[in-house]
Protein backbone atom coordinates (compact mmCIF):
# COMPACT_ATOMS: atom_id res chain seq x y z
CA UNK A 1 0.00 0.00 0.00
CA UNK A 2 1.47 3.80 -0.71
CA UNK A 3 1.58 5.75 2.24
CA UNK A 4 0.01 9.14 0.39
CA UNK A 5 1.16 11.00 3.89
CA UNK A 6 4.11 12.93 2.20
CA UNK A 7 1.19 13.93 -0.41
CA UNK A 8 -0.61 15.77 2.29
CA UNK A 9 2.45 17.07 3.73
CA UNK A 10 3.48 18.41 0.24
CA UNK A 11 -0.27 19.63 -0.45
CA UNK A 12 -0.41 21.50 3.17
CA UNK A 13 3.07 23.01 2.81
CA UNK A 14 2.09 24.33 -0.90
CA UNK A 15 -0.62 25.69 0.36
CA UNK A 16 0.89 27.58 3.76
CA UNK A 17 2.65 29.07 0.54
CA UNK A 18 -0.04 30.15 -1.51
CA UNK A 19 -1.56 31.97 1.47
CA UNK A 20 1.80 33.61 2.26
CA UNK A 21 2.02 34.43 -1.12
CA UNK A 22 -1.74 36.31 -1.67
CA UNK A 23 -0.69 38.21 1.77
CA UNK A 24 2.21 39.71 -0.08
CA UNK A 25 0.58 40.29 -3.27
CA UNK A 26 -2.47 42.11 -1.66
CA UNK A 27 0.11 44.00 0.40
CA UNK A 28 1.44 45.31 -2.42
CA UNK A 29 -1.88 46.17 -4.32
CA UNK A 30 -3.18 47.83 -0.88
CA UNK A 31 0.03 50.32 -0.53
CA UNK A 32 -0.65 50.59 -4.67
CA UNK A 33 -4.39 51.66 -3.71
CA UNK A 34 -3.40 54.37 -1.03
CA UNK A 35 -0.87 55.72 -3.23
CA UNK A 36 -3.39 55.70 -5.47
CA UNK A 37 -6.00 57.85 -3.31
CA UNK A 38 -3.09 60.14 -2.62
CA UNK A 39 -2.24 60.97 -5.94
CA UNK A 40 -6.15 61.88 -7.08
CA UNK A 41 -6.63 63.74 -4.07
CA UNK A 42 -3.15 65.75 -5.14
CA UNK A 43 -4.44 65.65 -8.81
CA UNK A 44 -7.31 66.96 -7.53
CA UNK A 45 -5.98 69.83 -6.23
CA UNK A 46 -3.57 71.06 -9.04
CA UNK A 47 -6.33 70.86 -11.59
CA UNK A 48 -9.15 72.25 -9.77
CA UNK A 49 -7.93 75.75 -11.08
CA UNK A 50 -6.30 74.40 -14.15
CA UNK A 51 -6.96 76.39 -17.74
CA UNK A 52 -6.52 74.30 -20.77
CA UNK A 53 -6.36 77.43 -22.61
CA UNK A 54 -2.98 78.08 -20.96
CA UNK A 55 -1.31 74.59 -21.57
CA UNK A 56 -2.86 75.46 -25.48
CA UNK A 57 -1.27 78.82 -25.68
CA UNK A 58 1.88 78.28 -23.83
CA UNK A 59 5.21 78.11 -25.76
CA UNK A 60 6.23 75.21 -23.93
CA UNK A 61 3.32 73.00 -25.58
CA UNK A 62 5.04 71.09 -28.00
CA UNK A 63 3.64 70.21 -31.85
CA UNK A 64 2.73 66.80 -31.45
CA UNK A 65 2.20 64.03 -34.11
CA UNK A 66 -0.53 61.57 -33.64
CA UNK A 67 0.05 57.88 -35.37
CA UNK A 68 -2.34 55.15 -35.76
CA UNK A 69 -1.45 51.75 -36.96
CA UNK A 70 -4.90 50.13 -38.67
CA UNK A 71 -4.59 46.53 -40.46
CA UNK A 72 -8.14 45.81 -41.15
CA UNK A 73 -9.88 48.14 -39.14
CA UNK A 74 -12.94 49.45 -41.50
CA UNK A 75 -15.38 49.36 -38.99
CA UNK A 76 -13.88 51.67 -36.72
CA UNK A 77 -11.10 53.86 -38.49
CA UNK A 78 -13.08 57.06 -39.36
CA UNK A 79 -14.88 57.18 -36.16
CA UNK A 80 -11.20 57.29 -34.83
CA UNK A 81 -9.76 59.98 -37.25
CA UNK A 82 -12.79 62.03 -36.60
CA UNK A 83 -12.21 62.34 -33.16
CA UNK A 84 -8.33 63.19 -33.78
CA UNK A 85 -9.25 65.81 -36.07
CA UNK A 86 -11.42 67.31 -33.49
CA UNK A 87 -8.95 67.61 -30.95
CA UNK A 88 -8.40 70.96 -29.38
CA UNK A 89 -5.05 71.76 -29.80
CA UNK A 90 -2.68 74.48 -31.34
CA UNK A 91 -0.44 72.50 -33.84
CA UNK A 92 -1.03 68.81 -34.88
CA UNK A 93 -0.94 66.39 -37.66
CA UNK A 94 -2.61 62.95 -37.63
CA UNK A 95 -1.00 60.16 -39.60
CA UNK A 96 -2.41 56.76 -40.86
CA UNK A 97 -0.69 53.82 -41.35
CA UNK A 98 -2.23 51.31 -43.67
CA UNK A 99 -0.67 47.71 -42.82
CA UNK A 100 -1.23 46.02 -45.61
CA UNK A 101 -5.59 45.62 -45.00
CA UNK A 102 -7.38 43.47 -46.94
CA UNK A 103 -10.32 44.84 -46.45
CA UNK A 104 -11.72 48.76 -47.13
CA UNK A 105 -9.60 50.77 -44.53
CA UNK A 106 -7.60 52.42 -46.90
CA UNK A 107 -10.51 53.50 -49.13
CA UNK A 108 -12.90 54.33 -46.56
CA UNK A 109 -10.26 57.23 -45.80
CA UNK A 110 -9.59 58.50 -48.79
CA UNK A 111 -13.40 58.46 -49.67
CA UNK A 112 -14.03 60.32 -46.56
CA UNK A 113 -11.07 62.72 -46.53
CA UNK A 114 -10.80 63.62 -50.28
CA UNK A 115 -7.30 61.77 -49.99
CA UNK A 116 -5.04 61.79 -52.79
CA UNK A 117 -1.43 60.51 -53.64
CA UNK A 118 1.18 63.14 -53.07
CA UNK A 119 5.30 63.13 -52.43
CA UNK A 120 5.66 63.36 -49.28
CA UNK A 121 9.75 62.25 -47.80
CA UNK A 122 10.36 60.32 -44.84
CA UNK A 123 13.49 60.67 -42.58
CA UNK A 124 14.56 57.48 -42.12
CA UNK A 125 15.26 56.79 -38.63
CA UNK A 126 13.79 53.05 -38.42
CA UNK A 127 13.92 50.20 -40.76
CA UNK A 128 10.27 49.97 -41.95
CA UNK A 129 8.65 47.43 -44.69
CA UNK A 130 8.85 49.56 -48.07
CA UNK A 131 6.06 52.06 -48.36
CA UNK A 132 3.80 52.03 -51.09
CA UNK A 133 1.90 55.53 -51.49
CA UNK A 134 1.49 58.32 -49.61
CA UNK A 135 -1.51 60.31 -49.13
CA UNK A 136 -2.67 63.65 -48.53
CA UNK A 137 -5.46 66.04 -48.54
CA UNK A 138 -6.21 69.71 -50.52
CA UNK A 139 -8.12 71.26 -48.02
CA UNK A 140 -6.75 69.33 -44.70
CA UNK A 141 -3.67 69.28 -44.56
CA UNK A 142 -2.85 68.12 -41.38
CA UNK A 143 -3.82 64.11 -42.29
CA UNK A 144 -1.67 61.98 -43.51
CA UNK A 145 -2.26 58.40 -45.09
CA UNK A 146 0.67 55.87 -45.59
CA UNK A 147 0.01 53.02 -47.55
CA UNK A 148 2.33 49.79 -47.24
CA UNK A 149 3.84 46.85 -47.14
CA UNK A 150 2.72 44.36 -44.09
CA UNK A 151 5.08 44.44 -41.23
CA UNK A 152 3.26 44.25 -37.98
CA UNK A 153 1.72 46.91 -35.72
CA UNK A 154 5.22 48.09 -34.18
CA UNK A 155 6.92 48.40 -38.06
CA UNK A 156 3.99 50.75 -39.07
CA UNK A 157 4.05 52.89 -36.01
CA UNK A 158 8.03 53.22 -36.95
CA UNK A 159 6.79 53.90 -40.53
CA UNK A 160 4.48 56.64 -39.08
CA UNK A 161 7.86 58.70 -36.65
CA UNK A 162 9.38 58.18 -40.35
CA UNK A 163 6.61 60.29 -41.50
CA UNK A 164 5.69 62.38 -38.75
CA UNK A 165 7.18 66.36 -37.96
CA UNK A 166 7.00 67.18 -34.91
CA UNK A 167 8.84 66.84 -31.72
CA UNK A 168 6.20 64.52 -30.37
CA UNK A 169 4.51 61.86 -31.09
CA UNK A 170 1.11 60.31 -29.85
CA UNK A 171 0.42 56.53 -30.55
CA UNK A 172 -3.30 55.88 -30.20
CA UNK A 173 -5.53 52.69 -31.10
CA UNK A 174 -7.27 52.21 -34.65
CA UNK A 175 -10.41 51.39 -32.68
CA UNK A 176 -10.30 54.07 -30.38
CA UNK A 177 -11.63 57.38 -29.55
CA UNK A 178 -10.42 60.28 -27.62
CA UNK A 179 -11.95 63.16 -26.11
CA UNK A 180 -11.41 66.98 -27.62
CA UNK A 181 -9.27 67.84 -24.59
CA UNK A 182 -7.28 64.73 -24.08
CA UNK A 183 -4.08 65.70 -25.82
CA UNK A 184 -3.93 69.24 -23.90
CA UNK A 185 -4.01 67.31 -20.68
CA UNK A 186 -1.48 64.36 -21.51
CA UNK A 187 0.84 66.43 -23.10
CA UNK A 188 1.05 68.43 -19.20
CA UNK A 189 3.24 66.84 -18.14
CA UNK A 190 5.44 67.82 -20.83
CA UNK A 191 4.92 71.20 -19.58
CA UNK A 192 5.44 71.51 -16.15
CA UNK A 193 8.53 69.40 -16.66
CA UNK A 194 9.76 70.46 -20.23
CA UNK A 195 13.35 68.89 -19.54
CA UNK A 196 12.85 65.61 -18.01
CA UNK A 197 9.22 64.47 -19.41
CA UNK A 198 10.12 61.44 -22.08
CA UNK A 199 6.65 59.88 -21.90
CA UNK A 200 3.11 60.23 -20.69
CA UNK A 201 0.03 58.35 -20.61
CA UNK A 202 -3.58 58.24 -20.00
CA UNK A 203 -6.70 56.55 -19.20
CA UNK A 204 -7.99 54.32 -21.21
CA UNK A 205 -12.12 53.40 -20.71
CA UNK A 206 -14.19 51.01 -22.44
CA UNK A 207 -16.02 52.28 -25.47
CA UNK A 208 -18.75 49.56 -25.83
CA UNK A 209 -22.01 50.88 -24.53
CA UNK A 210 -21.10 54.42 -25.04
CA UNK A 211 -23.02 56.62 -27.72
CA UNK A 212 -20.42 57.95 -31.02
CA UNK A 213 -21.31 60.53 -33.16
CA UNK A 214 -18.94 62.02 -35.60
CA UNK A 215 -15.68 60.98 -33.74
CA UNK A 216 -17.19 62.49 -30.27
CA UNK A 217 -18.68 60.56 -27.30
CA UNK A 218 -22.19 61.87 -26.89
CA UNK A 219 -23.45 59.22 -23.67
CA UNK A 220 -21.03 57.62 -21.78
CA UNK A 221 -22.70 54.34 -20.74
CA UNK A 222 -21.96 50.84 -20.19
CA UNK A 223 -22.69 47.66 -22.16
CA UNK A 224 -25.46 45.40 -22.02
CA UNK A 225 -22.98 42.51 -22.51
CA UNK A 226 -21.45 41.18 -19.58
CA UNK A 227 -17.94 40.87 -20.66
CA UNK A 228 -17.57 44.13 -21.30
CA UNK A 229 -18.37 45.46 -18.18
CA UNK A 230 -15.68 42.93 -16.59
CA UNK A 231 -12.93 44.48 -18.26
CA UNK A 232 -14.51 48.25 -17.32
CA UNK A 233 -13.65 47.46 -13.68
CA UNK A 234 -10.58 45.52 -14.83
CA UNK A 235 -9.11 48.40 -16.65
CA UNK A 236 -10.39 51.02 -13.52
CA UNK A 237 -8.65 49.14 -11.11
CA UNK A 238 -5.57 48.51 -13.32
CA UNK A 239 -5.50 52.54 -14.49
CA UNK A 240 -6.97 53.92 -11.30
CA UNK A 241 -5.51 51.44 -8.69
CA UNK A 242 -2.87 50.08 -10.20
CA UNK A 243 -0.97 53.42 -12.60
CA UNK A 244 -1.57 55.66 -10.74
CA UNK A 245 0.10 54.01 -7.71
CA UNK A 246 3.28 53.39 -9.82
CA UNK A 247 3.12 56.76 -11.34
CA UNK A 248 3.06 58.21 -7.49
CA UNK A 249 6.56 56.42 -7.17
CA UNK A 250 7.61 57.67 -10.68
CA UNK A 251 8.17 53.53 -11.37
CA UNK A 252 5.64 53.41 -14.22
CA UNK A 253 6.30 50.51 -16.55
CA UNK A 254 3.42 50.68 -18.47
CA UNK A 255 2.12 53.13 -20.99
CA UNK A 256 -1.11 51.84 -22.75
CA UNK A 257 -0.28 51.69 -26.51
CA UNK A 258 -4.23 52.72 -27.05
CA UNK A 259 -3.06 56.26 -25.51
CA UNK A 260 0.25 57.13 -25.03
CA UNK A 261 2.80 59.95 -25.74
CA UNK A 262 6.57 60.12 -25.77
CA UNK A 263 9.66 62.62 -26.93
CA UNK A 264 10.32 61.57 -30.59
CA UNK A 265 14.54 62.16 -30.19
CA UNK A 266 14.16 59.31 -27.62
CA UNK A 267 11.96 57.14 -28.97
CA UNK A 268 14.22 56.76 -32.02
CA UNK A 269 17.11 56.73 -29.95
CA UNK A 270 15.94 53.55 -28.19
CA UNK A 271 15.45 51.91 -31.72
CA UNK A 272 11.76 52.96 -32.09
CA UNK A 273 9.08 49.98 -31.79
CA UNK A 274 10.39 46.56 -31.22
CA UNK A 275 8.87 43.53 -33.66
CA UNK A 276 10.93 41.26 -30.99
CA UNK A 277 8.16 40.96 -28.33
CA UNK A 278 3.94 40.83 -28.84
CA UNK A 279 3.68 43.91 -26.20
CA UNK A 280 5.36 46.55 -28.60
CA UNK A 281 4.10 49.50 -25.74
CA UNK A 282 5.48 47.73 -22.86
CA UNK A 283 8.45 47.01 -24.15
CA UNK A 284 9.43 50.57 -25.86
CA UNK A 285 8.73 51.99 -21.72
CA UNK A 286 11.09 49.29 -20.09
CA UNK A 287 14.36 50.00 -22.98
CA UNK A 288 13.43 53.53 -22.90
CA UNK A 289 14.24 53.21 -19.03
CA UNK A 290 17.31 51.11 -19.77
CA UNK A 291 18.83 53.13 -21.92
CA UNK A 292 17.51 56.67 -19.93
CA UNK A 293 19.07 54.91 -17.24
CA UNK A 294 22.44 53.75 -18.14
CA UNK A 295 23.05 57.59 -19.64
CA UNK A 296 22.51 58.85 -16.07
CA UNK A 297 19.95 61.25 -17.23
CA UNK A 298 17.10 62.82 -15.40
CA UNK A 299 14.22 61.62 -16.50
CA UNK A 300 9.73 61.14 -16.09
CA UNK A 301 7.47 59.15 -17.35
CA UNK A 302 4.08 60.11 -16.43
CA UNK A 303 0.71 58.79 -16.11
CA UNK A 304 -1.95 61.15 -15.78
CA UNK A 305 -5.46 59.88 -15.11
CA UNK A 306 -7.70 63.13 -16.71
CA UNK A 307 -7.50 62.81 -20.30
CA UNK A 308 -9.49 59.85 -21.57
CA UNK A 309 -9.11 57.31 -24.68
CA UNK A 310 -12.16 55.47 -25.12
CA UNK A 311 -11.44 51.74 -26.74
CA UNK A 312 -13.45 48.91 -28.01
CA UNK A 313 -12.66 45.67 -26.04
CA UNK A 314 -13.71 42.18 -26.84
CA UNK A 315 -17.24 41.04 -26.78
CA UNK A 316 -16.37 37.24 -27.41
CA UNK A 317 -14.27 34.97 -25.00
CA UNK A 318 -12.40 32.97 -27.77
CA UNK A 319 -10.99 37.21 -28.69
CA UNK A 320 -10.39 37.78 -25.21
CA UNK A 321 -8.68 34.75 -24.89
CA UNK A 322 -6.16 35.64 -27.52
CA UNK A 323 -6.01 38.98 -26.68
CA UNK A 324 -4.27 38.33 -22.95
CA UNK A 325 -2.46 35.80 -23.96
CA UNK A 326 -0.55 37.89 -26.24
CA UNK A 327 -0.16 40.55 -23.70
CA UNK A 328 1.13 37.81 -21.38
CA UNK A 329 3.17 36.73 -23.68
CA UNK A 330 4.61 40.20 -24.30
CA UNK A 331 5.47 40.60 -20.61
CA UNK A 332 7.19 37.52 -20.33
CA UNK A 333 9.16 38.19 -23.53
CA UNK A 334 9.98 41.86 -22.36
CA UNK A 335 10.88 41.18 -19.17
CA UNK A 336 13.24 38.44 -20.34
CA UNK A 337 14.93 40.62 -22.71
CA UNK A 338 15.30 43.27 -20.25
CA UNK A 339 16.11 40.53 -17.28
CA UNK A 340 19.64 42.10 -16.53
CA UNK A 341 17.78 45.01 -14.82
CA UNK A 342 16.08 43.06 -12.43
CA UNK A 343 17.22 43.32 -9.19
CA UNK A 344 20.10 45.19 -10.06
CA UNK A 345 20.30 48.55 -8.19
CA UNK A 346 21.19 50.43 -11.38
CA UNK A 347 17.82 51.11 -12.42
CA UNK A 348 16.95 52.24 -9.13
CA UNK A 349 13.16 51.04 -7.72
CA UNK A 350 12.64 49.66 -10.96
CA UNK A 351 15.20 47.21 -10.91
CA UNK A 352 14.90 46.31 -7.39
CA UNK A 353 11.12 46.54 -7.28
CA UNK A 354 9.03 46.92 -10.03
CA UNK A 355 10.97 44.40 -12.37
CA UNK A 356 11.16 41.88 -9.19
CA UNK A 357 7.48 42.57 -8.66
CA UNK A 358 6.30 41.80 -12.13
CA UNK A 359 8.20 38.57 -12.90
CA UNK A 360 6.88 37.08 -9.06
CA UNK A 361 3.17 38.47 -9.32
CA UNK A 362 2.22 39.44 -12.50
CA UNK A 363 3.91 36.91 -14.94
CA UNK A 364 4.15 34.07 -12.10
CA UNK A 365 0.77 34.77 -10.53
CA UNK A 366 -1.74 32.65 -12.73
CA UNK A 367 0.09 29.65 -11.96
CA UNK A 368 0.42 29.86 -8.17
CA UNK A 369 -3.59 31.22 -8.21
CA UNK A 370 -4.36 28.27 -10.57
CA UNK A 371 -2.51 25.62 -8.34
CA UNK A 372 -4.03 27.01 -5.36
CA UNK A 373 -7.67 26.01 -6.55
CA UNK A 374 -5.87 22.59 -7.99
CA UNK A 375 -4.42 21.75 -4.33
CA UNK A 376 -7.85 22.95 -2.46
CA UNK A 377 -9.48 20.16 -4.57
CA UNK A 378 -6.86 17.95 -3.87
CA UNK A 379 -7.01 18.62 -0.22
CA UNK A 380 -10.69 18.42 -0.28
CA UNK A 381 -10.65 15.06 -1.98
CA UNK A 382 -7.70 13.64 0.10
CA UNK A 383 -10.07 14.98 3.64
CA UNK A 384 -7.08 17.18 4.62
CA UNK A 385 -9.18 20.51 4.00
CA UNK A 386 -10.40 22.43 7.13
CA UNK A 387 -12.49 25.35 7.19
CA UNK A 388 -10.10 27.65 8.87
CA UNK A 389 -7.77 27.26 5.75
CA UNK A 390 -10.81 27.77 3.40
CA UNK A 391 -11.65 30.88 4.40
CA UNK A 392 -8.41 32.23 4.71
CA UNK A 393 -7.74 31.35 1.01
CA UNK A 394 -10.91 32.68 -0.26
CA UNK A 395 -10.31 36.28 1.96
CA UNK A 396 -6.57 36.56 0.83
CA UNK A 397 -7.74 35.56 -2.82
CA UNK A 398 -11.23 36.30 -3.74
CA UNK A 399 -12.55 38.89 -1.41
CA UNK A 400 -9.78 40.83 -1.15
CA UNK A 401 -9.96 41.61 -4.98
CA UNK A 402 -13.23 42.31 -4.88
CA UNK A 403 -12.23 44.65 -2.79
CA UNK A 404 -9.80 45.95 -4.63
CA UNK A 405 -12.28 46.57 -7.73
CA UNK A 406 -14.93 48.06 -5.83
CA UNK A 407 -12.10 50.64 -4.18
CA UNK A 408 -11.44 51.35 -8.06
CA UNK A 409 -14.98 51.85 -8.93
CA UNK A 410 -15.41 54.18 -5.84
CA UNK A 411 -12.56 56.10 -6.64
CA UNK A 412 -13.52 56.61 -10.32
CA UNK A 413 -16.98 57.66 -8.74
CA UNK A 414 -15.41 60.25 -6.24
CA UNK A 415 -12.90 61.68 -8.17
CA UNK A 416 -13.87 61.34 -12.03
CA UNK A 417 -17.30 60.71 -12.27
CA UNK A 418 -16.72 60.12 -16.30
CA UNK A 419 -20.63 56.98 -15.34
CA UNK A 420 -23.23 59.89 -15.18
CA UNK A 421 -25.96 57.56 -14.91
CA UNK A 422 -25.75 56.35 -11.06
CA UNK A 423 -27.10 52.47 -12.31
CA UNK A 424 -24.22 52.14 -14.33
CA UNK A 425 -22.18 52.79 -11.33
CA UNK A 426 -24.37 50.36 -8.71
CA UNK A 427 -23.59 48.14 -11.87
CA UNK A 428 -19.96 48.10 -12.10
CA UNK A 429 -19.90 47.07 -7.98
CA UNK A 430 -22.01 44.26 -8.65
CA UNK A 431 -19.43 43.03 -11.39
CA UNK A 432 -16.47 43.87 -9.04
CA UNK A 433 -18.22 40.94 -7.04
CA UNK A 434 -18.85 38.69 -10.10
CA UNK A 435 -15.54 39.71 -12.07
CA UNK A 436 -13.95 37.27 -9.06
CA UNK A 437 -16.33 34.27 -9.15
CA UNK A 438 -15.02 32.78 -12.58
CA UNK A 439 -13.36 35.97 -14.91
CA UNK A 440 -10.41 36.73 -13.14
CA UNK A 441 -9.70 32.09 -13.31
CA UNK A 442 -10.84 32.16 -16.98
CA UNK A 443 -7.91 35.27 -16.90
CA UNK A 444 -5.28 33.21 -15.29
CA UNK A 445 -5.87 30.16 -17.48
CA UNK A 446 -5.37 32.26 -20.59
CA UNK A 447 -2.03 34.06 -19.22
CA UNK A 448 -0.93 30.21 -18.62
CA UNK A 449 -1.59 29.47 -22.05
CA UNK A 450 0.50 31.94 -23.16
CA UNK A 451 3.57 30.22 -21.67
CA UNK A 452 2.95 27.12 -23.90
CA UNK A 453 2.81 29.41 -26.99
CA UNK A 454 6.13 30.73 -26.10
CA UNK A 455 6.84 26.86 -25.90
CA UNK A 456 5.46 26.12 -29.37
CA UNK A 457 6.84 29.34 -31.32
CA UNK A 458 3.69 31.00 -31.26
CA UNK A 459 3.72 34.23 -32.40
CA UNK A 460 0.97 36.70 -34.06
CA UNK A 461 -1.95 39.32 -32.85
CA UNK A 462 -4.68 37.32 -33.56
CA UNK A 463 -7.83 38.36 -34.89
CA UNK A 464 -10.50 40.38 -33.14
CA UNK A 465 -14.18 40.87 -34.15
CA UNK A 466 -14.71 44.59 -34.68
CA UNK A 467 -17.99 46.21 -34.16
CA UNK A 468 -18.96 49.42 -35.57
CA UNK A 469 -19.31 52.06 -32.79
CA UNK A 470 -22.92 52.49 -32.66
CA UNK A 471 -25.31 53.76 -30.30
CA UNK A 472 -25.80 52.04 -26.46
CA UNK A 473 -28.99 50.77 -27.57
CA UNK A 474 -27.51 48.99 -30.61
CA UNK A 475 -24.72 47.57 -28.36
CA UNK A 476 -23.30 44.39 -30.02
CA UNK A 477 -24.47 44.18 -33.15
CA UNK A 478 -23.02 43.10 -35.97
CA UNK A 479 -22.12 45.78 -38.71
CA UNK A 480 -23.26 44.61 -42.26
Amino acid sequence: MIDSGWIVDAVLAFNDFVIFYFISLNTIYLMLLVLSIGAAMRFARETFFSDSQQILESDLTLPISVIVAARNEELTILETVRSLMRVNYREFEVIVVNDASTDGTLETLVSAYGLRKVDRVAKRSLETQSIHAVYGSASQGNIILVDKEQGGKPDALNAAINFSRYPLICSIDADSVIEPDALLRVVKPFVTHPGETVAAGGIVRIINGCQIEDGVVKNVALSNRALPILQAVEYLRGFLAGRMGWDAIQSLLIISGAFGVYRKETVIRAGGYSGKTDSEDLELVVRMRRMLRAEKKSFRMAFVPDPVCWTEVPTKFGDLARQRSRWHRGLIQTLWSERKMLFNPRYGRVGLFVMPYFVLFEMLGPFVETLGYITILVSYIMGSLDREYLLLFLSVSVFYGVFLSAAAVLLEEVWFRRYPNWLDVLKLLVFSLIENLGYRQALSLFKIKAFWDLLLRRRGWGDIERIRFLPAEHDGKRSR
